[in-house]
């Protein structure tokens, strides 16, 4: 039976421009999830919070899928505690909104601690399964990074984990860190990967790729992210400077907007301070549909993240074809066959990543069949796929914890 669901991501808009500080993976999760749900006959409604005039109160996603936005507080990007300190009057619109509709939801998911906290709000509602997945950590980020979480953030995680009807983790490795920092129950948490669109993501012949971006014969690496320290992409420009031979050599970085300034000021002072600023290219912000462009382009990419709950770019720059070192974070040690994919380096040292990138670098130009291996090697990934491992684990839930009408 068509469910209707019901998807929180209250502080980051999942159309908004990827690579941006609250804009990432998790974004496209959403968006392609909702979309493939839509296909398979369900009603998926996206609610995030309204912070632009400009964008009408409804916009489709895809076919029986919509983002709504819903006002709480003012109509503009505000950073996430502000945001956190809306979530009374996000639940109160997101009711109001579904008794002017008639709708009944069978479930809520949640994206993100901030969105878990609204969901379990609507769930306490309208006495239906409470499902959540939240990308990322607090405890984690803080022991890895040293990050400065809001105080109530890994309390908030904790009860969410310990209320909600199911928690999604991405990764074995994700549901240990459920165990060991929340003391989850392990029968509580089910594990479902993230996707990768095969449809956009796709070989394109790397002259082609070339000729329609511009560039010359310089061999290059690329960066496509979230410019924030988390990424370590400072450790990938000490990691050129390692480089015996880098005269040829060129490093793109995608993404960025204006929040993240002060890293990427960052970055470039360390690029000066190497020597290798001519090396090293801040491209901002590029539209995901010319993303397939810059992966086929690109020589390899490299991931050099701290934490990730996942990893999706790899899956990004596999599915065009061209491999990938990473460091071991999400599931990369899983994803990327060494010596045939790609390299994952054990730690975040800029020698060892260095090593791999010049043994990349060093070997003949990719044969067609090279590449569509490398390409098959993750189309087990679709989205298709994880929709359909995404709707067993709804219909496992509602079978165990039948929703009430609301």
């Amino acid at each position: 039976m068509p469910m209707r669901i019901a998807m929180l991501s209250v502080h980051s808009c999942p159309l908004g421009k990827l690579g941006s500080e609250n804009t990432g993976g998790m974004s496209v999760y959403i968006r392609e999830l909702s979309k493939e749900l839509g296909e398979r006959g369900h009603h998926v409604d996206v609610f995030t919070r309204a912070h632009s005039p400009d964008h009408p109160p409804i916009l489709e996603l895809g076919p029986r899928a919509r983002l709504i936005h819903i006002r709480a507080g003012e109509t503009k990007d505000l950073d996430k505690s502000s945001t956190w300190e809306q979530l009374p009057e996000f639940v109160c619109n997101v009711e109001d909104f579904r008794l002017r509709s008639g709708h009944r939801y069978d479930l809520v998911h949640s994206h993100y601690w901030i969105s878990g906290w609204a969901g379990q709000s609507l769930r306490s509602l309208w006495g239906v399964p409470h499902v959540v997945m939240f990308h990322t950590l607090g405890a984690v980020k803080e022991i890895t990074m040293g990050s400065k979480e809001p105080p109530w953030r890994t309390p908030c995680e904790r009860s969410l984990i310990e209320n909600s009807s199911l928690v999604i983790a991405p990764t074995e490795r994700e549901k240990d860190l459920f165990l060991r920092y929340y003391g989850a129950s392990r029968e509580k948490i089910s594990i479902v990967p993230c996707g990768v669109n095969l449809d956009l993501f796709r070989t394109i012949e790397k002259g082609l790729a070339r000729d329609y971006l511009g560039f010359n014969g310089e061999q290059i690496i690329l960066f496509v992210g979230r410019i924030v320290p988390l990424k370590g992409i400072d450790r990938l420009i000490l990691a050129l400077k390692c480089l015996k031979e880098r005269d040829h050599v060129k490093l793109l970085v995608i993404g960025g907007d204006e929040q993240c300034q002060s890293e990427v000021d960052r970055l470039r002072d360390l690029s000066e301070d190497l020597r290798i600023k001519d090396s090293v290219e801040f491209l901002g912000l590029v539209e995901q549909q010319k993303l397939p462009y810059f992966y086929s382009a690109a020589d390899l990419c490299v991931f050099p993240s701290h934490y990730e709950s996942f990893g999706l770019v790899a899956l990004e720059s596999l599915a065009c074809g061209t491999p990938v070192v990473a460091t071991d974070v999400g599931d990369l040690g899983n994803i990327i066959l060494e010596g045939k994919t790609g390299y994952v380096v054990h730690d975040n040292d800029p020698g060892s990543l260095a090593d791999k990138i010049a043994l990349l670098l060093s070997m003949p130009k990719a044969e067609a069949e090279a590449i569509d291996a490398i390409r098959a090697s993750i189309t087990r990934y679709s989205w298709g796929n994880i929709a359909e491992a995404i709707l067993r684990e709804y219909e496992r839930i509602l079978g165990k914890e039948p929703g009430a009408d609301a």
